[in-house]
């Protein structure tokens, strides 16, 4: 029974994700959507960043 819940997931996972390309495709929100998702990308990048500086500051003051 446990396969089967798992295969629902991932059948259902895909047939929105489908759902969502088709809709998005060719209209206007389609490109605000990649826009968001491109300036997404960016905030991490930075905020990932920011963990490694404090990550590494705070092994060098650790290591003294």
């Amino acid at each position: 029974m446990d396969m089967v819940a798992n295969l629902f997931k991932i059948v259902f996972g895909v047939i929105l994700v489908i759902v969502a390309v088709y809709l998005s495709y060719g209209n206007s929100w389609g490109i605000a959507a990649l826009d968001l998702i491109k300036g997404g990308i960016v905030l991490l990048v930075v905020l990932i960043g920011v963990v490694l500086l404090l990550v590494g500051f705070s092994d060098l003051k650790n290591a003294q």
